[in-house]
């Protein structure tokens, strides 16, 4: 969270979790329930779920990185009960929608290995009629968060409130369409 480039500076996550709950503590009375996108948005959201008394859970979701540049991201695969694919149409005219198509199934299975090793047997945490809060511990193309805002939305929150202490103003400005309130650390 330190790395050069990065406008906002933290210790580490739990600082970072920090700082964000502060800026959430309007939604205690609403009883939410914070998701996390593991790895790094867990750390961040136990510190969200604490302040505000909430459950934790997670939304799984893996990147379908470019072949020529696996960190770049053609898209994004996410399953919060509802599998929801968000593809990047600036990357996605570089590659074939039956790369696309086979890429999201090898994605779908590695969602299916983690929530195994992750959840096991646990039932999902409820979210319908609730507020949701759907946590990271950063964004960069938004490709993820997309899919995953997109999958919780499927599960019928009453809110859908996105927080993450940093990410760019222009993704944030398009993520804005997909939440009904997004939150993050100021300056």
């Amino acid at each position: 969270m330190n790395g050069p480039g990065i406008p906002f500076r933290f210790r580490d996550r739990i600082e970072a979790g920090r700082r964000l709950a502060a800026r959430l503590t309007h939604l205690c009375d609403e009883k939410p329930v914070v998701l996390a996108l593991p790895r790094g948005g867990v750390e961040v959201a136990v510190e969200v779920a604490g302040a505000l008394h909430a459950p934790l859970d997670i939304v799984l979701v893996r990147k379908i990185g470019a072949p020529f540049q696996p960190e770049l991201a053609v898209g994004a695969v996410a399953d919060c009960g509802h599998i929801e694919t968000a593809i990047n149409p600036n990357v996605a005219d570089f590659v074939t929608d039956a790369w696309i198509g086979r890429e999201k199934g090898r994605q779908l299975r590695e969602i299916e290995r983690r929530r195994a090793v992750y959840i096991g047997d646990r039932p999902r945490v409820p979210v319908a009629g609730r507020t949701a809060i759907l946590v990271d511990d950063g964004i960069a193309t938004g490709a993820t968060m997309l899919a995953a805002l997109r999958s919780v939305r499927h599960a019928n929150p009453k809110r859908l409130v996105l927080a993450v202490p940093v990410a760019p103003l222009d993704i944030l400005s398009e993520l804005r369409a997909e939440a009904d309130e997004v939150i993050r650390r100021k300056r």
